[in-house]
């Protein structure tokens, strides 16, 4: 449902995507995002020309202030962290539309790397996102099936991978609706901010 959802927006919309990233990227080149979080910073810059219609989603919420204030309520060491999509309540975030999986064109999952999660639609990637702490090569593209299409990785880790190491091994449990890899103490999305353009 949601992939049809998409399907019928009407195509004025998706040139008009594709060309405030093309301006984007002729402006100021790899737009660059800050994560200030309770456990430090870190920073991720995009890939607009790999998977243009995924990273203007993501800037999209990052400009309306969606992440900030969410927490990372899944994180499995030695895999990835995952959020934006819960605050500190568990509350979830208001969505908008799902964006098309891309991965058969955007980065490979590996270390440092920033994806989009979704359900087992692969068309269904909203807001939430992680970032992997290894190389999972099991999460990329391997054919247009419901099996293949892999998930969709638009950026990468250019500043404070530690803090994202660091955040991986925090000690985790069942909190809230979720049964396990909770940070027992949240880890908390401060502000997600645009530093470029």
């Amino acid at each position: 449902m949601k992939q049809l959802i998409f399907s019928l927006l009407p195509l004025v919309a998706v040139f008009a995507l594709f060309g405030s990233v093309t301006s984007s990227v002729e402006a100021g080149g790899m737009p660059k995002v800050l994560f200030q979080t309770s456990m430090g910073d870190f920073t991720v810059e995009l890939e607009p020309e790999l998977a243009p219609q995924t990273v203007e989603n993501f800037l999209n919420y990052v400009r309306k202030g969606h992440y900030d204030g969410t927490i990372f309520h899944r994180v499995i060491k030695g895999f990835m962290i995952q959020g934006g999509g819960f605050d500190k309540n568990f509350l979830r975030q208001d969505t908008g539309a799902p964006v098309p999986n891309e991965a058969d064109k955007g980065l490979p999952n590996e270390r440092g790397t920033i994806a989009m999660a979704r359900t087992s639609d692969p068309h269904s990637a909203t807001d939430q996102f992680f970032v992997n702490s290894i190389l999972n090569r099991f999460l990329n593209h391997r054919s247009k099936t419901q099996q293949g299409w892999g998930y969709t990785a638009f950026g990468r880790v250019i500043d404070g991978m530690n803090i994202v190491g660091r955040i991986s091994r925090v000690a985790t449990g069942a909190i809230g609706p979720f049964p396990s890899d909770v940070p027992l103490e949240p880890v908390i999305i401060i502000k997600a901010k645009i530093t470029s353009e």
